[in-house]
């Protein structure tokens, strides 16, 4: 073995929990992502998933997916800089644009390729970047790429924010960037408290909709539409892997940045295009989240059961106000025990423990879809309920 694999063997963390019987990652699932899975040749319930709107299997977005490699075939084999533009991609980018309120948008292979291909290139040596401590690790993954000034506020504290704004030199970028929705907590970003900032301190503001995408807002544009701050936020970004059913990631601004950016940002100069299937895929989830409305009504009603149920139950769930749903442990062997229960009973949850959070904020995060039934939702609080409280949890 070389001296790597050496070194790399004393991490055993994983190998500790497998020993245990509790390891909870990489469960191959053999079904489409639905609100009921099959893993093991058993049904069950999805409680794990980001997929909000509840569109992976849905008729129109696969259709739409075999028109697309039908007439472009299965790739692009280059980037969007070089022979990897379709025109469907740019029909993509003009919907994305108008759904989002910006004058032009811009098309990545993922939404991690995004934030960490986006951020560096607008912070220069000498400017800020200043962002939310909570933030996803795609943002965090940019941060690491930025030669400037990176500041670190507290958790959706505008005072802290002001502080630091304060600090900073008046003619240099400040680009203060935050998730809309903060995918662990499920809490929302106070846009409208931040775009009085950004205007006072004359800084930017970059908003992260990969959770509010679908979710949020009269025609699911996300929180930026929902505080109608969409005007004054400088960039929004957005991912197709939660609401809209497939992968990839878009930015959205005026036509100045996205330009800049079609020509600096090494994640999509250097990085294959995102695939035709994908396209069609979300041009046509772009068509059932306009015609479907009824979706994002059944997913804030099934939010509002959840909430209720487990409110009733005794957990404690933080200040979430959406879809994504915190139910705190706070031991990390508890939260994988009790993950490892649920799926011998049948229920799908994700467990987030240290290094993500710290071991006395570990937590089970439970996600609802538009087409989850009350029926499943209350089976799944009953079933969670009861192994809680076996483990004296609640």
């Amino acid at each position: 073995m070389s001296f790597l694999s050496d070194l790399m063997a004393q991490y055993q963390e994983p190998q500790k929990v497998k020993a245990l019987g509790l390891y909870p990652y990489f469960r191959p699932i053999e079904s489409d992502q639905d609100t009921v899975v099959q893993i093991n040749g058993k049904p069950v319930l999805m409680f794990g998933s980001n997929s909000y709107l509840g569109l992976t299997n849905h008729p129109r977005l696969k259709e739409a997916a075999i028109k697309a490699i039908e007439k472009y075939g299965t790739g692009c084999a280059g980037s969007r800089f070089l022979n990897g533009t379709l025109d469907i991609h740019l029909e993509l980018e003009e919907r994305l644009a108008k759904l989002v309120h910006k004058e032009s948008a811009l098309v990545y292979a993922t939404g991690f390729t995004v934030n960490s291909g986006v951020i560096p290139c607008l912070v220069g040596r000498d400017d800020y970047l200043i962002f939310d401590e909570r933030n996803h690790a795609s943002i965090i993954e940019g941060k690491r790429l930025v030669f400037g000034k990176t500041l670190k506020y507290k958790h959706n504290d505008m005072e802290h924010l002001e502080k630091i704004l304060k600090k900073c030199e008046p003619n240099k970028v400040k680009l203060i960037v935050a998730d809309g929705v903060f995918s662990m907590e499920g809490d929302v970003a106070p846009l409208p408290q931040m775009v009085e900032l950004a205007k006072k301190y004359n800084a930017s503001l970059y908003v992260d909709e990969a959770h509010s995408l679908g979710v949020f807002g009269a025609t699911g544009a996300g929180v930026c539409e929902h505080f109608d701050v969409s005007d004054d936020v400088d960039l929004i970004m957005g991912t197709f892997s939660k609401s809209l059913g497939t992968i990839g990631g878009f930015i959205a601004a005026d036509e100045n940045i996205v330009n800049y950016l079609k020509h600096t940002s090494r994640t999509l100069i250097f990085s294959a295009s995102i695939t035709p299937a994908s396209t069609g895929c979300v041009l046509a989830a772009l068509d059932v989240m306009k015609e479907e409305p009824w979706r994002q009504t059944k997913l804030w009603e099934n939010t509002k059961r959840a909430k209720a149920g487990f409110e009733k139950a005794g957990f404690e769930i933080g200040p979430t106000e959406t879809p994504i749903i915190p139910l705190y442990v706070r031991d990390n062997l508890k939260t994988f025990t009790l993950t490892r229960k649920l799926m011998d009973d049948g229920v799908f949850v994700n467990p987030v423990v240290t290094p993500a959070v710290s071991p006395e904020d570990t937590l089970i995060r439970y996600s609802l879809m538009a087409t989850h039934t009350f029926e499943q939702i209350d089976e799944s609080i009953e079933k969670i309920s009861k192994v809680a409280r076996e483990l004296g949890i609640i």
